[in-house]
C-alpha cells in the first residue's frame, strides 16, 4: 500500500466523524449486557473536505489525486493544511488538537475515497469540490 500526497489544498469547510471500534454486543433476556471488542483500533472513520472556489487547475489535481489512489493499492495522505479548516490558518494549538486525529497519525486508518469527488462549476475558471474520505483498516 503506498500513500498519494493530497495537494496541498485548504478546504473551506470539512466535516470528520472518528469511527468506532468494532465490537459486539449481546444482551441476556434480564438485559445484562456483554460487549465483545474485535481490536484497538477504530474504523469506518469519515471526512468530508470542500474546496469552494478554487481554480479549475487546482479541482484537476483533486481529481488527478481520486485517479491514483483508487486505480491501485494506494491511499490519500493529507497535510496539515489540507485539514485546517478556514482562510489558511491553522488556529493556535490545533496542531495537537484534532488535526491527529483527523490525519489518523495515532491510529492504523488509511483514508481512501468513500466515493468520486463532486466538482461544481461555479463560473468558467472556478469550481467548488467536494470530497468524502472512510478510514479503513487494510492490511492490519
Amino acid at each position: 500500500m503506498t500513500a498519494k500526497n493530497f495537494p496541498a489544498l485548504v478546504p473551506s469547510s470539512r466535516s470528520y466523524e472518528p469511527g468506532v471500534f468494532p465490537e459486539t454486543q449481546f444482551q441476556a433476556q434480564n438485559g445484562a449486557v456483554v460487549r465483545v471488542r474485535y481490536g484497538n483500533q477504530r474504523t469506518g472513520s469519515r471526512l468530508s473536505l470542500t474546496f469552494a472556489n478554487i481554480t479549475d487547475y487546482n479541482a484537476s489535481l483533486i481529481l488527478q489525486n481520486y485517479v491514483e489512489v483508487m486505480s491501485g493499492d494506494n491511499y490519500a495522505e493529507f497535510t496539515v493544511s489540507n485539514v485546517a479548516a478556514g482562510a489558511g490558518n491553522v488556529v493556535a494549538g490545533e496542531e495537537e488538537g484534532l488535526i491527529p486525529f483527523i490525519r489518523e497519525t495515532n491510529s492504523a486508518l488509511k483514508w481512501k475515497y468513500a466515493s468520486p469527488p463532486s466538482v461544481a462549476s461555479v463560473k468558467p475558471g472556478l469550481s467548488t469540490v467536494t470530497c468524502e474520505f472512510i478510514g479503513e483498516l487494510e492490511g492490519a
